[in-house]
């Protein structure tokens, strides 16, 4: 369970690199053009939809929230109850919050999560190719960018961004055993100012702290 909420926090901060049309159509375009977006992009708000589906095909889970994010690392994601969570991090730690259970866990930003999309938020060209074999496709103003992690040893199989012109529009995980997290976005606001409280948080009194 803590392999999969890591893979699914890292690949969050993925996200910060929307901004621009993707039209490249191999690997070493694909990656020259997320190279641009990620310096484009400072900094995104919006709301979500989350749909969790395993290997057949069936719905496991749906939820609702809002999230905010800004490069480098930072990033706070809210879940609306009844299933609500709070997931935070300042590029240093990650801070995962359940209110109904009034426990906080927090872990270290190691190595593993250098090989995840959070190494994106470089803008690093030689990395991104070093870790991910990068393709995108256009269907007319839907554009799909897809990463496969060359890394046997990744959280992930694939990762799939879809734009509908310059917008993110969904995200789908596929992780070792099939399952998908697909996520679709809307109200979705670009390199509008975010205010450096939404990513710190303080515990409530009583909170049972897990340090990792």
């Amino acid at each position: 369970m803590r392999t999969l909420r890591t893979f699914f926090i890292t690949a969050i901060t993925s996200l910060l690199l929307v901004n621009t049309a993707i039209a490249a159509s191999n690997d070493q375009q694909a990656t020259s053009q997320l190279s641009k977006l990620l310096d484009q992009s400072q900094s995104m708000t919006g709301n979500f939809t989350q749909v969790t589906l395993d290997a057949t095909g069936t719905r496991l889970q749906e939820t609702k929230g809002e999230l905010a994010l800004k490069r480098p690392g930072l990033f706070r994601w809210h879940t609306a109850a009844p299933q609500e969570q709070l997931l935070i991090s300042d590029n240093q730690k990650l801070w995962l919050y359940d209110p109904d259970l009034m426990q906080l866990t927090i872990q270290k930003m190691d190595q593993r999560m250098s090989h995840t999309p959070a190494l994106l938020l470089s803008g690093n060209v030689a990395e991104i190719q070093k870790n991910f074999t990068i393709n995108a496709k256009t269907n007319g103003k839907l554009q799909t960018f897809i990463l496969t992690p060359k890394d046997k040893d990744s959280l992930f199989n694939s990762l799939t961004l879809t734009f509908n012109g310059n917008t993110i529009n969904s995200m789908q995980l596929i992780d070792n055993v099939g399952q998908k997290t697909n996520i679709a976005f809307k109200d979705i606001k670009m390199n509008a100012p975010v205010a450096a409280s939404l990513f710190k948080f303080v515990p409530p009194q009583g909170t049972d702290i897990i340090e990792e």
